[in-house]
């Protein structure tokens, strides 16, 4: 720094205000130093400014599986705002056939040079309702699950539920079948849970639930015992993938879809994959939830909110052709 101050003329402050991007520098003053910067080779040193500004400019997001689109989408919207904000992303996998904990979890990646910590959750860890975040680092939740400790961000998993069963029931149909998730998922466990009290909210029994996998296949052998279920109008599928999988198995079957039975799935994934798609869904916005996540974690960074919050997005409901007018 005191090379380019000596060779641009100017003193070393004026040369640590231009590497700090700062306005208080007249616009020749800066083209000097920028060219003296250019000639010397000379770029301000990461580690150096960290321990100067004991800020890393960079947030850990812990994930636990990078094949869902969901969390594929929901890291999309952590890396492009963090982008925005001139922050970097540390990513840290964690194995969930390890049992991890979340404090394990945030232990390892709070050794690492982030500002704050970002934990992308489908499953409850253990120590979920005991985990506190270390008083040195803030740690944000991407979660529907209620944390006493902790801010969380998720979509309305409860709210996409009432919106599905209502609108069939909007088109007349009696009841609702719903396929599952895997039952260790907190996204699939809320939908569930929203699914059934909106039924019995309009005094209808809830018929029993047809446990999924998230994968077609398990969608697509529902499919085929709905077809064969006397008095089956209506399918609710936890994911599009299932719901995909669910037309299909009631098409193998010999019935029609929505003419005999109608489906509706969750998070608007195939649109892009599967060509004329006709399935009537739930749009998730995962990668509004990672920008907003990454918004929520900047504000404790920055010291703006130390408060804890809990925030759901609202899906959008996305009308195509696969459920039918009953009356």
């Amino acid at each position: 720094m005191a090379d380019v101050a000596q060779l641009a003329g100017v003193s070393a402050q004026t040369v640590s205000r231009v590497s700090n991007g700062s306005d208080a520098v007249k616009p020749d003053t800066r083209d000097k130093v920028l060219a003296a910067m250019k000639e010397l080779g000379y770029r301000p040193n990461f580690a150096a400014r960290a321990l100067k500004r004991g800020r890393f400019n960079a947030v850990g997001v812990i994930m636990f599986n990078l094949e869902s689109t969901g969390n594929l989408r929901t890291l999309e919207g952590i890396t492009n705002a963090a982008s925005d904000r001139g922050y970097a992303v540390t990513i840290g996998m964690m194995n969930w056939d390890d049992k991890p904990t979340l404090n394990s979890a945030v232990r390892k990646m709070k050794d690492m040079p982030v500002d704050a910590i970002i934990v992308i959750l489908e499953h409850k860890p253990l120590d979920f309702d005991t985990f506190t975040p270390p008083p040195t680092i803030g740690v944000t939740l991407i979660t529907t699950a209620d944390s006493a400790t902790c801010s969380t961000i998720d979509s309305d998993q409860y709210g996409c539920s009432q919106t599905i069963v209502d609108y069939f029931l909007d088109h007349g149909h009696r009841n609702v079948y719903y396929v599952s998730g895997p039952e260790d998922s907190i996204a699939n466990g809320i939908r569930e849970r929203g699914w059934r009290e909106t039924l019995e909210a309009h005094d209808i029994t809830p018929p029993r639930v047809i446990r999924g996998d998230w994968q077609a296949e398990s969608g697509y052998d529902a499919g085929l015992q709905l077809a064969a279920t006397p008095g089956c109008t209506a399918v609710y599928a936890a994911n599009d993938n299932m719901a995909n999988g669910v037309m299909l198995g009631v098409r193998a079957a010999g019935k029609r879809v929505p003419e005999d039975i109608s489906v509706i799935g969750v998070d608007d994934s195939l649109k892009s994959m599967v060509p004329r798609l006709n399935l009537t869904t739930v749009r998730l916005h995962f990668s509004k939830v990672g920008r907003m996540a990454f918004e929520q974690t900047l504000d404790m960074i920055e010291g703006r909110r130390n408060d804890i919050t809990h925030l759901l997005v609202p899906g959008t409901l996305i009308e195509r052709d696969s459920v039918a007018k009953l009356h």
